[in-house]
């Protein structure tokens, strides 16, 4: 079947990503039904899967002289929203077999995120049944009671997933949990159910759950990493520009796990933007370093205005779409430093 590559904006910078919209008329979109629960013994209900060919496979031209796989560990990687039209054309969650949304979030987030983790081993993304962007902001009762419906079909699906993984393709790997926003929302809720104090426990290397607030007190036994090579913990952070404390943090009445991702030490929580060993942005093949600097401010990290060309028209103070992509090979070093740590432990 063939495709037609086309250029979209996502959000804000770090993914002005080119994805594939088939060429091939389609009904329209009210056509089609969420539908009944995916089936994930059938490769095209994941994003990214080891037994198929995929944008999570893909190397940074700058990185690939240097890239040596190892397939000893499992990433489970949830990815964000991408059900974003203001339309809402589907409901209040996206079906997992739109071909245009399906390629919108494999040529973004599965490709500029996902990616960060296919060194250390194979990478897993379930499709999933996301709740649309409008459902972190419902604006009435109604709204929210359709919006906790829609988070709990979403999450559904993410553990129905992971159910599977876990009993056809994991057997007894170590497993690391990565993902972003909407991602994380359900990442956290699959940490408790599957992990926190659970023999699950044990194969965690770590978790990285970022763009969404995890409160410290989440967890019995799960606990915040503090040191680079530390395993069985977590790792999390939302991104903005240095002063600028939104509304909805200052309301939080707890205390959140921030995670600087240049140094990864709890007793190092600021550093310049000289530690940055790369970021990936617009271009994918492109590693950028010294991008931003990081520092810890309470239950957010800031950065200073990010140095890449063409940085100046950047006004927001919420880099939220950037989580990941800031710091790419940083987190992919430390992925890595964690996994042999794990390994080594094992022995």
């Amino acid at each position: 079947m063939r495709y037609i590559v086309f250029s979209c904006t996502l959000m804000l910078l770090a993914c002005n990503t080119s994805y594939y919209k088939m060429a091939k008329m389609y009904p329209p979109k009210s056509a089609y039904s969420v539908g009944a629960n995916p089936d994930y013994s059938n490769l095209n209900n994941w994003a990214a899967h080891p037994y198929k060919n995929d944008p999570a496979d893909s190397i940074p031209k700058p990185l690939r002289a240097n890239y040596h796989p190892d397939s000893s560990v499992d990433v489970f990687f949830i990815h964000p929203t991408t059900y974003t039209e203001k339309q809402k054309i589907f409901g209040w969650n996206a079906p997992v077999t739109d071909a245009e949304l399906n390629a919108k979030t494999d040529y973004s987030t599965i490709l500029y995120q996902a990616s960060i983790f296919n060194e250390v081993g194979r990478v897993f993304a379930p499709r999933y049944r996301q709740a649309h962007l409008s459902a972190y902001f419902p604006v009435t009762k109604s709204d929210s009671l359709q919006a906790m419906a829609a988070f709990q079909e979403a999450y559904d699906d993410v553990k129905a997933a992971f159910s599977y993984y876990l009993q056809h393709y994991n057997h007894g790997r170590p497993i690391i949990i990565a993902s972003h926003s909407q991602g994380s929302t359900h990442a956290i809720r699959l940490l408790k159910e599957f992990f926190d104090g659970h023999p699950l426990q044990q194969q965690l290397v770590a978790a990285y759950v970022v763009g969404m607030p995890v409160a410290e007190a989440q967890f019995n036994s799960l606990k915040a990493c503090t040191t680079p090579q530390q395993t069985g913990c977590i790792c999390s952070w939302r991104s903005f520009r240095e002063g600028y404390i939104p509304a909805y943090v200052n309301k939080e009445h707890f205390r959140a796990i921030v995670t600087n991702p240049l140094t990864w030490r709890s007793n190092e929580p600021d550093t310049s933007r000289f530690a940055n060993e790369g970021a990936v942005l617009k271009n994918f093949n492109k590693v950028i370093p010294n991008v931003v600097n990081a520092m810890v401010e309470k239950n957010i990290l800031w950065m200073q205005r990010p140095k890449f060309f063409g940085s100046f028209l950047l006004h927001t103070k919420n880099y939220h779409i950037a989580d990941l992509n800031f710091f790419y090979v940083n987190i992919r070093e430390n992925v890595a430093a964690r996994k042999n740590t794990f390994i080594e432990l094992k022995k």
